[in-house]
């Protein structure tokens, strides 16, 4: 075992398992958190680099070993993370857990065979969730060429409410607007159902307030209800209408997911992949999409399959170079909506000056639900829980959903009438399925769910909003 540590105070002790890309951007967030980490790998090299990075314990060996989760000191462990590369060891890790200790556990799935069960895998061993990265990935490109005039779109309240981030374009209405104007320009009863809750401009966050005056150029991130969403975008000029046709690049497991959602919306997929088995393979498994057996990279090829005119482009390759490397000539032979997929970080600096468009980052995704869920399960005792949670702007806003257990400081009372840290708005309350745009007059309920979306970070309970 290497290098030991103080306890943190009040934080959990989490092991994870597997110090992938995954594991790694785990421990970077729950350190943050404040919680004792204790990291399992077979690789003694990684598990050396991270002790030495982090504040951190870890054990070299086998996760799904008795011996070597006792040596993590698996009965004093509040929750379990295994995220190997391999589903079978990730379940097994959690099955030892919960078989010796008495904590929680995670585990990352990713195969499709195993990712239908989810439901059923995750009842059955007791695991308190079942994470794949990927087919989460999916959903969210899925979610963006539904509208893609968006750069990110994100779900709360089990669908009823979206997050959706647009980027604000030369001669538009919004431009020059301030966001208490907003009702003369799109109409009061559009207006009252929209709620602009982050502004990105030359780098700097606001969180705005009414007198807040929108300029061209800006990062804009607004929440309403999927109807009243289009009806604004519409109103400011924007096309609203999901995409008919898409090409995918790579035949991997995440261009599965991503064509079996698309399909099922009625759009029309083209999958491009040079290994010959496993474009047998999706022709049987997705016999209404078009396979090609192919060098998704090769300029001449794409040109032959429509590139220049297609609608939407997503480069799946698993190689971050060349997804990057096909969004640019992608932006560049067509007007394609283009989603870039990157599973490495150390590329955002970069990214950001080449006008990418849409980028996804499925270890980020994954991240969060699990951090979502520590929060909540370290809060498990208070009136109010976590639903949902995103990190926005490269993580300095957050967007949390509170569900509201029991009366607190912050039920009951009007909203004005609280006081509020700065940089934060309340975003709506969903009362029994009613999203609410809320006004000073409005109040939150035991029942509701709530958002907040703040620069703040580490909220773990509805009251955290409140002025100290």
């Amino acid at each position: 075992m290497f290098k030991q540590k103080k306890p943190v105070e009040q934080g959990l002790q989490i092991i994870i398992v597997g110090c992938g890309k995954v594991g790694q951007t785990l421990i970077a967030q729950l350190i943050k958190e404040g919680h004792n980490i204790t990291l399992i790998d077979k690789n003694q090299q990684k598990i050396q680099e991270l002790t030495n990075l982090y504040d951190v314990m870890g054990v070299v060996g086998n996760g799904a070993s008795f011996s070597v989760q006792k040596e993590a000191d698996i009965d004093h462990t509040d929750l379990i993370i295994a995220v190997t590369d391999s589903d079978e060891l990730n379940l097994l890790c959690c099955t030892v857990a919960k078989r010796v200790g008495n904590c929680s556990a995670i585990a990352r799935v990713r195969t499709p065979d195993y990712s239908m069960e989810a439901n059923y895998l995750r009842e059955r061993l007791g695991l308190a969730m079942i994470i794949n990265p990927e087919l989460e990935a999916s959903r969210e490109m899925a979610r963006i060429l539904y509208l893609p005039t968006a750069l990110e779109v994100d779900t709360f309240a089990h669908g009823q409410a979206e997050m959706i981030k647009f980027k604000v374009p030369e001669e538009n209405l919004l431009d020059g607007m301030m966001v208490a104007d907003l009702g003369k320009t799109v109409g009061k009863n559009i207006a009252d159902n929209v709620l602009i809750c982050a502004v990105e401009r030359d780098s700097e966050i606001y969180i705005p307030s009414g007198n807040f005056r929108i300029l061209r150029g800006d990062c804009i991130s607004f929440v309403s209800t999927r109807r009243d969403a289009k009806s604004f975008l519409e109103k400011i000029g924007f096309k609203t209408h999901a995409v008919k046709n898409t090409m995918i690049i790579g035949g991997g497991k995440s261009s599965y997911y991503l064509a079996t959602q698309l399909l099922h919306m009625g759009i029309s997929v083209k999958i491009i992949d040079s290994n010959p088995k496993r474009c047998e393979e999706l022709s049987i498994l997705l016999p209404k999409a078009v396979i090609i057996n192919g060098d998704g990279t090769n300029e001449e090829l794409l040109r032959e399959e429509g590139i220049e005119y297609v609608e939407s482009f997503v480069p799946l390759t698993g190689i971050d170079e060349e997804n990057i490397l096909l969004t640019l000539h992608a932006r560049h032979v067509s007007h394609a909506k283009v989603i870039t997929k990157i599973n490495r970080t150390n590329y955002k600096g970069v990214l950001g000056g080449l006008n990418m468009d849409s980028v996804i980052y499925p270890r980020y995704i994954a991240s969060e639900a699990i951090v979502a869920y520590v929060r909540a399960k370290k809060a498990s005792m208070n009136s109010s829980n976590i639903e949902t949670l995103y990190h926005m702007f490269d993580f300095r806003v957050e967007a949390i959903e509170f569900r509201v257990k029991s009366e607190s400081p912050v039920t009951n009372i009007p909203l004005a009438q609280l006081s509020l840290k700065k940089g934060l708005l309340i975003s709506f309350i969903n009362r029994r399925g009613t999203i609410i745009i809320p006004s000073g007059q409005d109040s939150i309920q035991v029942g509701d769910t709530v958002m907040i979306v703040t620069t703040h970070t580490g909220f773990k309970v509805l009251q955290d909003i409140l002025n100290d």
